[in-house]
């Protein structure tokens, strides 16, 4: 019998993380390592927790995740976007927990580009009267 595994896509800024959930022990390995060492820092690590731990299922889950883009925020940030909709499949009365703590809303915001003429998104060369 094969067990079942759980899918959540999270995006974030340029990062894409795909997240297989499925029952297990509380483990979770990013691109193949600890979350802990991935990460390197322990807001981020809280901040990949943070779905877990409003449904009390820190140790009830084995997640692994395949991530790639952006930074590490960013790819924090992808990654509990990704837990908490596989959250949703695993069991839907999760919805309203989740979805009132905010961990289901996509964050939009990108960097805007750079325009001609100037040398930044929005910055301008300083202006000269004369």
């Amino acid at each position: 019998m094969s067990e079942i595994v759980y899918y959540g896509t999270g995006r974030r800024k340029r990062s894409i993380a795909r997240v297989f959930l499925s029952l297990g022990k509380g483990e979770i390995k990013v691109n193949g390592e600890s979350f802990r060492d991935y990460l390197c820092r322990d807001t981020l690590a809280t901040i990949v927790m943070q779905p877990l731990v409003a449904v009390k299922g820190e140790k009830a889950y084995d997640i692994n995740v395949n991530v790639s883009g952006g930074g590490l925020t960013g790819q924090a940030g992808a990654i509990r976007l990704g837990i908490s909709r596989a959250l949703l499949d695993v069991d839907s009365d999760f919805r309203s927990i989740i979805k009132e703590k905010g961990f289901l809303t996509r964050d939009a915001r990108k960097v805007e580009r750079k325009k001609p003429g100037q040398p930044g998104a929005r910055k301008n060369f300083q202006f000269s009267k004369r």
